[in-house]
């Protein structure tokens, strides 16, 4: 039984050392959300930190803001949900679709 923990602990090892490059790897990943069919644009690094937004120019009249607002959180919304994807996709490769149990935290 001890070394079966052995083992288990030496995974564990190798997995949290595969989870701390995929975590480097995150913040050079861009993610870009879309809005008002492209008028608005955000992007995302894989950490969730913005990069940038873009605003078409016909969105930036005085009586506009309240859309312009709406559809940067909306942009920020599809990026985010993007990003959230992305970095699943990413931990799947991790742990080599293993499902961790609820709580069961690899992150340094």
């Amino acid at each position: 039984m001890l070394k079966d923990l052995g083992g288990l602990m030496k995974q564990a090892q190798e997995m949290q050392a595969k989870m701390a490059d995929m975590q480097s790897q995150l913040e050079d990943i861009e993610i870009t959300g879309v809005a008002g069919a492209g008028l608005v644009t955000v992007r995302l690094n894989g950490k969730g930190a913005m990069n940038g937004v873009d605003v078409d120019k016909s969105l930036l009249k005085e009586d506009e803001s309240e859309i312009l607002e709406d559809l940067i959180v909306a942009a920020h919304a599809d990026a985010r949900q993007k990003m959230e994807a992305a970095v699943a996709d990413k931990m799947k490769e991790v742990t080599g679709g293993l499902s961790l149990p609820p709580g069961f935290n690899l992150s340094l």
